[in-house]
C-alpha cells in the first residue's frame, strides 16, 4: 500500500513540475535570450520551484552556519542524491547563479531550455568538454554568477546514499578566480525522492539542508585544490552522518 501510495505522488510531482513549467514557460523562452534577464529568470525559477514543490506537500527546512552575503558570488557543492537538488538550489540561491551538469540535462523537457542558456551542461567522459565548461563557468564568475555543482558528478547507485569521492575541477577554479566555497549538505531528501524518484516512488515531507559557513580562498595557494577538496567533502559528510 505504501508503494502504490508512493507511486501515486510520484506521478503527481511530475504533473505539478510540468504544470507550473507549461505555465511560465513563455517567460523562460523570452527571458533566456538576454544574458541581461537572468536575474529575473532565476526569480522565476525560485517561485517555480516553491510552488510546484509545496503543491504536492514537499517543504525545506534551511539551517545556516552563517549568514550568506546576498551580494557576494558563491560556489555552492552539495552532495548530490535527488533530482529535487535542482530545486533546492533555486530556492537557497539568490540573484544571478546557474548549475553545472550533466550533459544529458539538455534534453530535458523541464531542465533543457536552462542548460541551453544560462546553466553549463558537461560530458563526464570528454577532458575537453570538461575544460570548456569549467572556462565558461570561470567566465560567469568573474560576471557576478555564482555556480552551483555538485562535485560527486552525478548521483551514485548506493541505496541508502553513500558520499563518493569529489571531482577537482569546483575546487581548482574556486582558488583560481578567488571565489568562497559554501559546503551545502543536503541530509534527507533521498528519504522524500531518492534520484528521479522512479524506483521507489515519492512521498510529501521536510527537507533538512544544513548550509555551512563559506570558506574562504583568496589566500590558498594553486596547489591547495586537494586540501580545499578535502576539507569541503569533511564539512559535507560530517552532517550526512548524522
Amino acid at each position: 500500500m505504501i508503494k502504490l501510495l508512493r507511486k501515486i505522488h510520484y506521478v503527481f510531482s511530475l504533473f505539478s513540475i510540468l504544470f507550473f513549467f507549461i505555465l511560465f514557460w513563455p517567460i523562460y523562452v523570452l527571458g533566456t535570450k538576454n544574458p541581461k534577464n537572468y536575474s529575473f529568470v532565476n526569480k522565476i525559477r525560485t517561485l517555480h520551484s516553491f510552488l510546484c514543490t509545496a503543491v504536492v506537500g514537499i517543504f525545506f527546512k534551511f539551517s545556516f552556519e552563517k549568514e550568506l552575503d546576498k551580494n557576494q558570488t558563491y560556489i555552492y557543492c552539495a552532495n548530490h542524491t535527488s533530482n529535487l537538488d535542482i530545486i533546492i538550489f533555486c530556492l537557497l540561491a539568490k540573484g544571478r547563479y546557474h548549475f553545472m551538469g550533466k550533459e544529458e540535462l539538455m534534453k530535458n523537457p523541464v531542465l533543457g531550455i536552462f542548460f541551453r542558456t544560462i546553466d553549463i551542461a558537461v560530458s563526464r567522459e570528454s577532458k575537453i568538454s570538461a575544460f570548456r565548461a569549467f572556462k565558461k563557468a570561470g567566465e560567469n564568475l568573474e560576471k557576478g554568477m555564482s555556480l552551483i555543482i555538485f562535485p560527486e558528478g552525478r548521483i551514485d547507485n548506493a541505496y541508502p546514499p553513500i558520499l563518493q569521492e569529489f571531482k577537482n575541477g569546483p575546487f581548482r577554479l574556486a582558488i583560481e578566480k578567488n571565489i568562497p566555497i559554501v559546503p551545502v549538505s543536503v541530509i534527507n531528501i533521498w528519504q522524500i525522492m531518492w534520484d528521479d524518484g522512479m524506483k521507489f516512488g515519492t512521498r510529501p515531507g521536510i527537507g533538512d539542508i544544513y548550509v555551512h559557513e563559506p570558506i574562504l580562498t583568496t589566500i590558498l595557494a594553486e596547489d591547495s585544490a586537494d586540501a580545499l577538496k578535502e576539507e569541503v567533502f569533511k564539512k559535507i559528510n560530517s552532517k550526512l552522518q548524522k
